[in-house]
């Protein structure tokens, strides 16, 4: 049964990072923001951080496939965005401690890094023609502060399932 836990996990990161984008009112605090959660890739970083090292990699693979098989046009963005975010943050975290606050900054880090890698790409391919200027003011910046906040709330709760995640598996 506890083999199950982890993808269910994703799963439902999966599912409330959609339900959140439905239900967000179109002009949040009075603008037209727009916020991106990232539930998912702070779930895998604290899984590449606290978890199996293996299992971050593998699981950024999949869960990029699955988001950009669901959710966007062009097959690959997320697909190399998510592992490669995920393999970043593993050898970043070689330098720092485990410490908590410390991986929330990196998660936190992570999520930006992916904010702008993303967005480059779609600029690149001319999938957007937003401006720097107006990406970094209606896009980068309040998704920032929201999964900020996210990361606040769910640091806890995720380093404690990971680490359960590792003494069932006795590694």
């Amino acid at each position: 049964m506890r083999k199950f836990l982890l993808p269910l996990l994703f799963i439902l990161f999966f599912i409330a990072e959609s339900i959140f984008v439905e239900l967000m009112p179109e002009k949040t605090f009075g603008e037209s923001y727009i916020i991106a959660p990232r539930f998912l890739m702070v779930a895998l970083i604290f899984l590449t951080v606290y978890g199996p090292k293996k299992y971050g990699i593998i699981y950024s693979f999949f869960v990029g496939l699955l988001f950009d098989i669901v959710y966007t046009e062009i097959i690959g963005i997320y697909l190399f965005m998510f592992p490669l975010v995920s393999y970043i943050i593993l050898k970043l975290m070689k330098i720092f401690q485990t410490n908590i606050v410390i991986v929330s900054c990196v998660a936190m880090i992570g999520v930006l890094l992916l904010e702008l890698g993303v967005y480059e790409m779609y600029f690149l391919i001319h999938r957007t023609n937003m401006p720097f200027s107006t990406f970094l003011s209606l896009r980068f910046l309040p998704t920032a502060i929201f999964n900020l906040i996210f990361i606040i709330i769910a640091a806890y709760p995720l380093k404690k399932h990971y680490d359960k995640l590792v003494a069932s598996l006795d590694i």
